[in-house]
């Protein structure tokens, strides 16, 4: 199965990202396809704001394909795009300015190392240790610790471990084409270092390397916003595209 997102074009749309939201309108017409539905949808949300022509058609387009999808966090999106182009109400979340990759790996990382925070006012994402590391090194009286555990300041973000990863590579191998890839892709997924033997089978086929990674980014955006949402929480924009 191939992607519409080849590396060329995925460049382009990261660089759109993190600089013009305008740039994004142009850069995903006529292509919202499964690749990109989270990827995209907060650069729309920022198009909007920013008045960009053709922004408005071109969210209402990609909300409709999450509600066709429905991966977890796909209805949280679309809700908010719907809401940015006035086609609902506004969700009743708190904006935070966190990075949904930074946060997936708060959630889904390495479970010894044990989940972190978000800084509600900046939306900066602390692993665990980093932070207890800096806590030791800064508070010195009852006022800063305190100040560490203040609900309005500090959201805790749970370590969830590598469940809904593993379930990934399920998923992803149902929808490999090649009956004789998937057939070594399902024997590596077995037993231990599930991970690294699926990575290294995979490696075989740069296609569907490709295609893995758009597939598990997709995903796990998906599951941190879908998170998000449930502690009262939204994306706010891309940074640097949202005041």
């Amino acid at each position: 199965m191939e992607t519409s997102w080849d590396d060329e074009s995925l460049t382009a749309l990261r660089v759109a990202l993190s600089t013009r939201a305008g740039a994004v309108v142009d850069l995903v017409r006529g292509r919202l396809t499964d690749e990109v539905l989270q990827l995209v949808g907060d650069a729309l949300i920022a198009a909007i704001d920013d008045h960009v022509d053709g922004a408005h058609q071109v969210a209402a387009e990609c909300a409709a394909a999450l509600r066709v999808r429905d991966w977890t966090g796909d209805d949280d999106l679309a809700d908010q795009l719907e809401a940015a182009v006035g086609m609902s109400a506004t969700p009743m979340l708190r904006p935070v300015a966190v990075d949904l990759e930074e946060l997936s790996s708060l959630l889904e990382g390495d479970p010894a190392y044990g989940g972190g925070r978000i800084d509600l006012r900046t939306g900066d994402t602390w692993p665990t240790m980093i932070f207890d590391d800096v806590v030791d090194d800064e508070a010195d009286d009852e006022a800063d610790d305190e100040a560490d555990d203040d609900p309005d300041r500090w959201l805790y973000v749970p370590c969830a471990g590598s469940r809904a990863g593993y379930r990934d590579m399920e998923l992803f191998i149902e929808s490999v084409a090649d009956p004789a890839v998937a057939d070594r892709l399902d024997i590596a997924i077995c037993g231990r270092g599930a991970f690294r033997r699926f990575k290294d089978v995979l490696s075989r086929w740069p296609d569907e390397v490709h295609r893995y990674w758009l597939f598990a980014d997709e995903r796990r955006r998906g599951r941190a916003r879908g998170w998000l949402a449930d502690q009262g929480y939204r994306v706010r924009g891309p940074r640097g595209l949202v005041p």
